[in-house]
């Protein structure tokens, strides 16, 4: 097992990574009270809620559980209201604690749960896919969905340990974690040239799921995340550059209705939307792009996108969390593994990027 810590003074708290965690030992010191409310859904749940569940009761814990739908379609308010329910009628107090068992989307409504009950409670992330544990476990973002933009309601809710469980990627659709490999190859994109070249020589296993393998992934990714979290908590700034390819995605999602594209499926043509504006300014060469779009090839995920009419695109990228006084920022690659958040691009290339990446 390996350990990172995010490193936010008083709120510090671990991500555990490794195969087949003991959650008895690991969890204990992280739970406040005797009450502990398990989110999860309704693929996850069969797979893993016993065990989690024992594990808290040998702690002697009151363990609760809601079990939501499994898709991002169903990451609105309506849902949310589920958890509410769940922790009103177990007659849960202020000591109490969410634990999110599940991919990004229970852990994204469990977490903003635990922020808005009772003003606040505690908060554990179980991450079981690897976008999640690469991504969405880390760093507090928390919300929901509304039919006009991604992740548009929420509130940044730091957990007190994450898990990060290799065996437990055994069960996922190859989909999935694919899905998860578009959130890795980002991190390298965006920070780590050295780590691209990483994952250049060993994507193929990483598709394999040799677990080693995968740790290593969600080890660095984590690392890289945990930094930027640790000096830009609440994204005022270097925080941002963690959304490479993720304006153009989001619009993608928006278009298509969420679930019918993964999240990291639409991260993946954005990340090549962004990387093919940025050989148009002149920053990347052709060359970068090309190395680009192999390497998202070769983990299985999309390069383009299904036809989008340009003006849809565009108004969903006006939804964009990022923009700010009414101008749409993006983050783009000055060179392999360094990227910046710019309001700084012509308008008309970047209409040509989305074209051209689209089927």
């Amino acid at each position: 097992m390996q350990t990172l810590h995010v490193e936010l003074g008083e709120r510090r708290y671990p991500i555990f990574i490794g195969s087949d965690l003991n959650p008895q030992q690991l969890l204990e010191p992280y739970i406040h009270g005797k009450q502990v409310m398990i989110v999860s859904n309704d693929t996850v749940a069969p797979l893993y809620l016993e065990h989690y569940k024992t594990a808290l009761e040998k702690l002697g814990k009151t363990v609760a559980t809601c079990i939501l739908p499994d898709g991002e379609k169903f990451k609105d308010i309506q849902h949310l209201n589920l958890i509410f329910d769940a922790l009103l009628e177990a007659g849960f107090n202020r000591d109490c604690t969410v634990l999110a068992l599940g991919g990004g989307v229970i852990g994204d409504m469990a977490g903003f749960a635990s922020a808005c009950f009772q003003r606040g409670v505690y908060f554990i992330q179980v991450p079981t896919t690897l976008l999640s544990q690469v991504d969405s476990s880390v760093g507090g973002k928390t919300g929901i969905n509304h039919s006009l933009g991604k992740n548009m309601i929420g509130a940044f809710q730091q957990p007190q340990v994450v898990l990060a469980d290799m065996s437990q990627l055994s069960t996922l659709p190859d989909r999935e974690l694919s899905a998860g490999l578009a959130e890795v190859i980002k991190y390298a994109l965006l920070g780590d040239e050295d780590f691209l070249v990483w994952l250049e020589a060993n994507m193929e296993g990483l598709i394999a799921r040799d677990e080693q393998l995968l740790a290593e992934a969600v080890y660095r990714s984590c690392a890289h995340k945990a930094r930027i979290v640790a000096n830009d908590e609440k994204e005022q700034g270097e925080r941002a550059l963690l959304n490479l390819g993720h304006t153009f995605g989001h619009a993608i999602e928006s278009y298509l209705g969420y679930g019918e594209w993964l999240h990291g499926e639409a991260v993946a043509t954005g990340m090549v939307m962004a990387a093919d504006l940025s050989q148009r300014m002149g920053w990347i060469s052709e060359a970068d792009l090309a190395r680009t779009k192999k390497i998202i090839s070769r983990a299985k995920l999309p390069i383009v996108c299904p036809k989008i009419p340009l003006d849809d695109f565009l108004g969903y990228m006006a939804h964009d969390k990022k923009v700010l006084n009414g101008q749409l920022r993006l983050v783009l690659l000055e060179q392999l593994g360094q990227a910046i958040i710019t309001r700084d691009f012509d308008v008309e290339l970047m209409k040509q990027a989305i074209l051209v990446n689209q089927a």
